[in-house]
C-alpha cells in the first residue's frame, strides 16, 4: 500500500550515522543520500526516508506516529533495540512478546536521537481471506406482451 515514508530530522549527516547502525541489524542499507538534505534506506528500494524538512522549519515529532520496519527474527529486534540504545536512542519497550497486538507478535520500540518513535516487529503476516464469490444475478423473466388495449367507443353526450 505505501511506496515509502519519511521523517523528519534535524541533521541527515547525524542521522544516517544513527540509522546506517540501527538498520543493518534488520538486513536494510542506505540505499539513496542527498546529503546534507535527505537519505533513503531500504532491501531493494528505497522505502524509508530520513530528511529536513521541505519548509525549512525545525523537525518535529509526530504525536501518535510511529514506524514499524519488518524484522526477520527475534534475535535481529534484539539487536535492533540494543544498537539503537548504544546509538543514542531512548528506551520505549524492550524487545518482547505484545499479545496485545497478537498471539505471535514480538517486537521493540525506541525513539530515534530527533524523537521519532521507532519499531522493529515480528509478526505473521495474516492470511488472506478467499474470494467472495460474486452474488448470483436472479434472471429477469422474460417480458409478457401485453394485451392490446381495446379501443372502446363512448359515446359522447350531448
Amino acid at each position: 500500500m505505501l511506496h515509502h515514508v519519511s521523517v523528519g530530522v534535524r541533521n541527515v549527516e547525524e542521522s544516517v550515522r544513527f540509522y546506517d547502525r540501527v538498520l543493518a541489524t534488520l538486513g536494510y542499507e542506505r540505499m539513496m543520500e542527498f546529503l546534507p538534505y535527505a537519505a533513503a534506506y531500504g532491501s531493494g528500494a528505497p522505502e524509508f526516508w530520513v530528511q529536513l524538512p521541505a519548509d525549512r522549519s525545525p523537525a518535529s515529532v509526530g504525536n501518535g506516529v510511529h514506524i514499524a520496519f519488518k524484522a526477520r527474527t527475534k534475535e535481529a529486534i534484539e539487536a535492533f533495540h540494543r544498537e539503537a540504545l548504544a546509538a543514542g536512542a531512548r528506551d520505549e519497550g524492550a524487545a518482547g512478546p505484545r499479545p496485545i497486538y497478537g498471539p505471535h507478535y514480538f517486537g521493540a520500540f525506541v525513539r530515534d536521537p530527533d524523537g521519532n518513535k521507532l519499531e522493529a516487529c515480528l509478526a505473521p503476516e495474516p492470511v488472506a481471506a478467499a474470494p467472495r464469490a460474486a452474488p448470483k444475478r436472479k434472471k429477469k423473466a422474460p417480458k409478457r406482451k401485453r394485451a392490446a388495449k381495446s379501443k372502446r367507443k363512448t359515446r359522447r353526450r350531448k
